[in-house]
């Protein structure tokens, strides 16, 4: 098995970004609707998967919004005109074969982690296709993250070279460190760089945290003011993989077109 994780918003958001803009509405949402089914046509004849499906946010608050009141707070918002255009683009998406999923109060990043450990489990392999950062986390022998984009593997050593970690220490990393495209501060004035010094030195997170009385100058004393955010950081950027999300994978078995 061989399944393709598609990031719906992350896929259809940068399409209708590079789309230029005409000044006719229906005109630019059909080109934007042609544009994300060529990109989708594209995945798939280059990944050449068994079963793929799509991940879509579900309308209304998430349990990283209701946890954090902040979260994604300088996130700008969906354009009308694309928000309009999306059931359309998503019966396109079926029309290729690939249907979608959204489960209520989780993000896609959730519903992807999910499933992907699920195939994991099952002895299969999964391709996250996204440009998130935080799919990252999820690389394994069995999960792969995809650039479609930059048409780039995101793999161990992307990961070490970008942020200087392992891909299963990246959440702790993020929690240190802050995520601004989330708006997640960390403890502020550690930044990656640090962070990743601390990781190797100590471990992980939790040992940075049971060891922060050692850890000299201003960088203890940071962190250690802010030790409460950090926890709750670790929890905000991790991915969750214990979602029901209420279908079997067989459902989405590619039948592209």
């Amino acid at each position: 098995m061989h399944a393709l994780l598609i990031d719906g918003l992350n896929l259809i958001r940068r399409v209708h970004a590079g789309v230029p803009g005409t000044e006719d509405p229906t005109g630019h949402s059909e080109a934007v609707e042609e544009a994300c089914v060529a990109s989708l046509r594209r995945a798939l004849r280059r990944h050449q998967p068994s079963h793929a499906l799509c991940a879509m946010e579900y309308e209304g608050p998430s349990w990283r919004g209701t946890l954090f009141p902040d979260y994604k707070k300088n996130r700008r918002p969906m354009p009308d005109d694309l928000r309009s255009a999306l059931g359309q683009i998503v019966s396109r998406f079926l029309a290729q074969g690939v249907g979608t999923v959204s489960v209520p109060g989780f993000e896609a990043d959730d519903l992807i982690a999910s499933i992907a450990q699920k195939v994991a489990e099952a002895g299969g392999r999964a391709t996250v296709l996204s440009t998130d950062k935080s799919f990252c986390q999820l690389i394994s022998n069995s999960v792969s993250v995809y650039d479609h984009f930059a048409a780039q593997d995101r793999d161990t050593e992307y990961v070490r070279q970008r942020f200087g970690v392992e891909p299963e220490r990246l959440a702790d990393l993020f929690a240190l460190a802050g995520d601004s495209s989330l708006h997640i501060p960390g403890a502020r004035g550690i930044g990656l760089r640090t962070a990743a010094k601390l990781l190797d030195d100590y471990g992980d997170l939790e040992s940075v945290l049971a060891a922060v009385g050692e850890i000299p100058g201003s960088r203890g004393r940071k962190i250690q003011d802010a030790k409460e955010a950090v926890m709750l950081a670790q929890r905000l950027v991790t991915l969750r993989s214990d979602v029901n999300v209420g279908t079997n994978l067989s459902q989405f078995r590619c039948s592209a077109k």
